[in-house]
């Protein structure tokens, strides 16, 4: 008996992936597996949320992410030369929507510019607009039109796209334009994980949402039950050393844990 499958078309954006990642083994990542209690985070958003103001958990984090960059711009460098780095003004930060595509769910790139500058507010309301948008299949990335040269990358063969990736990535005034300077992937937030999942980017600076889980912690000498979020972030050691990495983490986790950057209500 001859055995039965199924043949299924994989959807364009996937194979961008498939390069990216061939190509992200070249970097020099180091790996930070980390624990943040975000039960104060949660609590301060869910507030705002009975007021009338719609901050969703992704959008405020993103926010917190692109203000501590601002502040350690040269955690999200691009080495430019043996020599020389290239630090942006601003932070735009690559981020992965869900949409479905000839019924099935693809991953489609929406690049957040300027996520420094902009609210937590106006962060959700950009992804929430990006998740409504209606998309084909030849779409690549979200707001952005499609280019016959970008059209075309998807006819060749595979050692020549990923040639075309690693030129690319010695231009980074093009990679921040297309791509940003930080990239963030939020599996976790898709199911329960109870775990870090270890991602590869292109990118110098990326983080792996993981889950938020209910887990016993310790506050002043006494456990008790939290909102821990487990998340992995991936620091180029190319473009930062680790003194300036542990000033970065320390101000992460300070804004991530206090619920920093909710916009207040007027009374």
């Amino acid at each position: 008996m001859k055995p039965s499958f199924t043949l299924r078309e994989i959807p364009r954006s996937r194979i961008a992936t498939f390069d990216t990642s061939a190509v992200a083994l070249t970097k020099h990542h180091v790996s930070a597996m980390l624990e943040f209690d975000v039960t104060e985070s949660r609590r301060r958003l869910q507030q705002l949320r009975r007021q009338g103001t719609l901050i969703s958990f992704n959008g405020w984090l993103i926010k917190v992410i692109g203000t501590v960059l601002d502040q350690h711009r040269e955690a999200a460098a691009f080495l430019f030369s043996k020599r020389k780095l290239i630090i942006f003004d601003e932070i735009n930060i690559s981020i992965i929507v869900e949409k479905k595509v000839n019924g099935k769910p693809v991953p489609i790139p929406l690049l957040i510019e300027h996520a420094n500058s902009k609210s937590a507010a106006e962060i959700t309301a950009e992804i929430e607009k990006a998740k409504d948008q209606s998309i084909s299949g030849t779409d690549i990335v979200l707001n952005r039109k499609s280019y016959f040269l970008e059209n075309l990358y998807y006819s060749l063969p595979g050692f020549i796209r990923r040639t075309i990736w690693r030129v690319m990535l010695r231009n980074p005034r093009f990679v921040f334009r297309n791509m940003g300077n930080a990239v963030i992937t939020s599996v976790g937030m898709m199911g329960k994980i109870n775990g870090w999942f270890i991602q590869k980017s292109i990118h110098p600076i990326s983080f792996g949402i993981g889950s938020i889980l209910r887990k016993p912690y310790v506050i002043e000498n006494e456990i008790k039950i939290r909102d821990i979020l487990n998340m992995t972030i991936l620091v180029d050691h190319d473009v930062i050393d680790g003194a300036p990495m542990v000033r970065f983490l320390n101000e992460l986790t300070r804004l991530i844990e206090t619920g920093e950057f909710t916009e207040k209500v007027p009374s």
